[in-house]
């Protein structure tokens, strides 16, 4: 007899392992925080494992946001207010807000204010199933509050039950005292890398390569920092111009290139080639009114993995909900149901280098969402509302 903590059954399963892996009156169960067997449920071992009935739910591996930047002091809705008046994203930044006005604000937050701030964000993910959330810095852009970021975003992790992974971007925008000195302040985001990760708290290293931001030759000296210390990197890329930034995160390996709207066909079929995962982020698309979108059919035919994100930002992507994202993935970048449900689970995984997740497979860590809908369509089809129905992380309710 199987030796199970835990089964449920009376569920409808999409296990992600091959396309959406529908498996209807299905079963699972879970041993030491790994799922230990999968399949229907009139061919469940005999076991003595309490078990759960799950009333006809339909089990998804635990959701994953894999681009956030929820941990921040303030808000721009005041920027808001000004490009529905006509200012454009860039025209903003360029005097002195954007970024830089969030970087005032977290700058004056001290940890304990930047955890109490996110943790309302964070809940409202938790909510709607996600399990493993990426964080980033980049609102310090000095060494003592990117490191409070990053404390931050281990904290939250501590506080709820989730998987919380780290990015270090002190490569996102240029401070308004190394203004002019653009270099100067690249070299010293690459040197802050090493005494973060001495502290355990980076877990990858990010940049925003952009006409308003770093250079390619900048990027690319802090990835090799990174590399140095053995991190894997990822790249803001393409998302304002064609910058190369899809060619530059496949030439250095990089998990993930994010955004992509000018990415080329080219840069596209390289980043597939290299094993780089697309994370794209309607949100912004949506927010800033982006009228040019990522070239999914180009990324349809070089095979590229694409995951979805909310992007939650202050700026460009206040965005609260994975499940709002499915439905814009869907209706502005046409992305196909199984695309977007294998975006924030499979593939997401995958754009945050997690291999023990993201799929229902005997072996992988048991975490779960439980939806109450008739068919896995319903979570990309429905603009509001919340039909989670409960979350499992390491094979314990949540």
């Amino acid at each position: 007899m199987p030796d199970f903590d835990r089964v449920w059954v009376n569920a409808h399963l999409c296990t992600m392992g091959d396309g959406l892996g529908v498996l209807r009156d299905g079963a699972l169960a879970a041993r030491d925080g790994r799922i230990a067997w999968v399949g229907p449920r009139a061919d469940l071992p005999a076991h003595a494992a309490p078990e759960t009935d799950c009333g006809g739910a339909w089990i998804l591996p635990g959701l994953i946001d894999p681009h956030t930047h929820l941990v921040f002091g303030g808000n721009r809705a005041g920027e808001f207010e000004r490009r529905l008046a006509g200012a454009t994203y860039e025209e903003i930044a360029r005097e002195g807000g954007g970024i830089l006005s969030t970087v005032r604000a977290t700058r004056a937050a001290d940890e304990a204010a930047l955890v109490a701030a996110a943790l309302p964000r964070l809940d409202s993910l938790l909510a709607e199933g996600v399990t493993t959330v990426e964080v980033k810095s980049g609102y310090g852009l000095d060494f003592e509050t990117e490191r409070r970021m990053l404390r931050a975003a281990r904290a939250l992790g501590r506080e709820r039950a989730v998987t919380v992974v780290t990015s270090f971007l002190g490569a996102h925008a240029v401070p308004p005292e190394y203004r002019g000195r653009q270099g100067e302040y690249a070299a010293l985001a690459a040197r802050m890398i090493a005494p973060l990760a001495d502290e355990g708290l980076v877990d990858a290293v990010d940049a925003f390569m952009e006409r308003i931001a770093f250079t390619p030759a900048e990027t690319e000296a802090v990835f090799l920092a990174a590399r140095a210390r053995g991190l894997p990197v990822k790249l803001h890329a393409d998302q304002l111009s064609d910058g190369g930034g899809a060619a530059l995160a496949a030439r250095l390996g990089a998990l993930s290139a994010d955004h992509l709207e000018h990415a080329s066909p080219g840069g596209l079929a390289a980043m597939a080639a290299a094993g780089v995962v697309a994370v794209l982020l309607p949100g912004a698309t949506y927010f800033i009114r982006e009228p040019r979108h990522p070239d999914v059919a180009a990324m349809r035919a070089a095979g590229l993995r694409m995951a979805l994100a909310t992007d939650m930002n202050p700026g460009s992507s206040p965005a609260r909900s994975l499940l709002l994202m499915l439905n814009m993935g869907c209706t502005l970048y046409r992305l196909t149901v199984e695309e977007a449900l294998l975006g924030v689970t499979r593939h997401a995984a995958a754009a945050l280098g997690l291999a023990d997740r993201g799929v229902l497979a005997p072996g992988m860590r048991c975490d779960l969402a439980l939806f109450r809908i008739d068919a896995p369509a319903e979570l990309c089809y429905w603009l509001g509302g919340n039909p989670c129905a409960g979350r499992v992380v390491a094979g314990r309710d949540a």
